[in-house]
């Protein structure tokens, strides 16, 4: 059996392309092979696209 981490980013470019129907099928796979609750299974899944977004650098000093 692989691992967790090389499930996840196996099923999660499956995931993340294909429609929404299809993921409900992918999605339902996952859970029943990795043990996840269906929404922790989802954030895991989505993890590389949201980690792909850029943050705003933080305010430094003092506004007045």
């Amino acid at each position: 059996m692989t691992t967790r981490k090389e499930l996840i980013e196996g099923v999660g470019a499956r995931y993340r392309g294909a429609a929404l129907n299809e993921r409900t099928k992918i999605l339902d796979e996952f859970v029943a092979i990795s043990g996840y609750h269906r929404k922790h299974a989802i954030r895991v899944l989505r993890a590389e696209a949201e980690q792909a977004r850029s943050r705003a650098a933080p305010r430094t000093g003092n506004a007045v």
